[in-house]
């Protein structure tokens, strides 16, 4: 009687739900699959018995958004993180309650996109789920670039997919596999390859822009033309990602659906229908992206103090240590379902958060930093490329047969540690070229001379010498 009193009110602010019956609910993704799994189901007993029907609605509404999550233990941080900025308390203690803050409210966006999408339909849920999926990250990656603080764009995109083919899917493998010792573990290969060809598309828009530097045999400066093929290399992205979500969301949406096999629990049939109205969620959403863009304010303006205070560089901080807090619930997830054996759900949260990143934000912030008049490229210099290149190829040989064991795990939680350990020692200094890139501005033709003069040099020494 209490759960139907409460959703009396729902059903009043929208008409009833349209998500109420399996056909019309949206498809269950493996993002919104492993967000679920932080989820706590709530009790409405003691909402149901508030008289005024609007007061019950909003107690409802915070005790769902706010309460309804294992990670709303952070909240608080979000508060104390505007203190520490109103009241100009140290930098690093910004920087920190400003990550803390950001977890939860990844977890709660992907939770409202869930919500919504009951009312809006599959299609249009999926697309919510697509676009919203990292919009932490494109929210952090538009307040850099105002800043004009294009390696922290890089640098923090760069780090989102690291973290989610190396550490995400590494630690998931290596936990799953260690589980279940004595059983082989199999997924989907399917999903698996569309994503590694996305990556790969990725990576090949990512290695040319560099690779242009040492193809320039001329002494003409190869500034504008790498600027210029980023951009075309960017809408080429946008539009595969495009067909990208028509071919996930439509005419092959069963290979990217989660499987909910016949061992579902209550808790599980139960999240099969909208626990908050489409307006309510619609606010809410509004509502956690705005103090999402508060906080990506604070972690852009304090970046480089922390790094001064900490003694760590600023790659360091936004490759590995800004993922490795931000990501929690979705490592979280990921390992929770590969311990019960549902590999395609880590695999669909590992590798489509890292397809999103790679197509569709990264891509999406060099139109962005176009139409702002801001020169970012897509070269991410040698050392960053390199380790992207990797790690793509390493994870796409990891999948290929359609197994799992805790070796594969291993191997890449090793390749993350190794990768992390290169940017903790490196020093390059913020907006500061790199040293491989000032060598290939030297003209051709002065390397040529000067290689030539060192010859004659050594030929005359022999001379000599005879």
């Amino acid at each position: 009687m209490a759960t139907n009193s409460c959703n009396e009110a729902y059903v009043v602010e929208n008409g009833g739900l349209k998500g109420s019956s399996k056909e019309t609910r949206p498809g269950r993704t493996a993002h919104n699959m492993s967000s679920s799994s932080l989820r706590k189901k709530s009790d409405l007993a003691l909402v149901s018995k508030v008289p005024c029907r609007c007061l019950r609605m909003l107690i409802a509404n915070l005790q769902e958004v706010i309460l309804g999550t294992k990670l709303s233990i952070l909240f608080p941080a979000i508060p104390l993180a505007v203190v520490a900025e109103f009241y100009s308390f140290g930098r690093p203690w910004v920087f920190a309650l400003s990550l803390l803050g950001l977890t939860p409210l990844a977890e709660r966006v992907s939770f409202l996109t869930e919500q919504i999408a009951y009312y809006t339909g599959p299609t249009v849920g999926g697309l919510l789920n697509a676009t919203c999926g990292n919009a932490t990250e494109l929210i952090i990656a538009i307040f850099a670039l105002s800043q004009h603080k294009i390696e922290v764009v890089k640098y923090s995109l760069l780090g989102s997919v690291l973290s989610n083919l190396l550490l995400v899917l590494g630690t998931s493998l290596l936990c799953g596999g260690l589980a279940n010792l004595r059983r082989e573990q199999k997924y989907d290969r399917r999903q698996a390859d569309v994503n590694s060809l996305m990556l790969l598309l990725a990576l090949l828009c990512h290695l040319l822009p560099m690779l242009f530097r040492y193809a320039g045999a001329s002494a003409t400066p190869t500034a504008d033309l790498t600027l210029n093929l980023s951009r075309a290399s960017s809408i080429v992205m946008l539009l595969a990602y495009v067909v990208y979500i028509f071919f996930q969301l439509v005419t092959h949406r069963q290979l990217f659906e989660a499987q909910e096999e016949g061992e579902e629990d209550d808790n599980t049939a139960s999240g099969e229908e909208a626990v908050i109205g489409f307006w309510s969620g619609f606010v809410w959403l509004v509502g956690m992206t705005l103090v999402i863009a508060l906080l990506s304010e604070y972690v852009v303006d304090t970046i480089e103090s922390v790094s001064a205070s900490w003694g760590l560089s600023v790659s360091f901080l936004s490759i590995i240590l800004y993922p490795l807090v931000r990501k929690t619930a979705e490592h979280a997830g990921a390992i929770i379902f590969d311990l019960k054996k549902k590999l395609d759900i880590t695999l669909g949260v590992a590798l489509g958060s890292a397809t999103q990143i790679a197509m569709f934000v990264v891509p999406l912030c060099v139109v962005v930093a176009w139409i702002m008049g801001i020169r970012m490229d897509l070269n991410f210099n040698l050392l960053e490329t390199c380790s992207l290149a990797l790690s793509i190829i390493v994870t796409a040989f990891t999948l290929q047969d359609g197994t799992s064991h805790y070796m594969k795990g291993f191997v890449l939680l090793l390749c993350y540690v190794v990768i992390g350990a290169c940017f903790f020692v490196l020093r390059t200094p913020l907006n500061q070229p790199n040293m491989n890139n000032l060598e290939l501005k030297l003209p051709t033709e002065a390397v040529f001379r000067a290689k030539s003069s060192k010859c004659k040099f050594h030929i005359q020494l022999f001379v000599s010498y005879c």
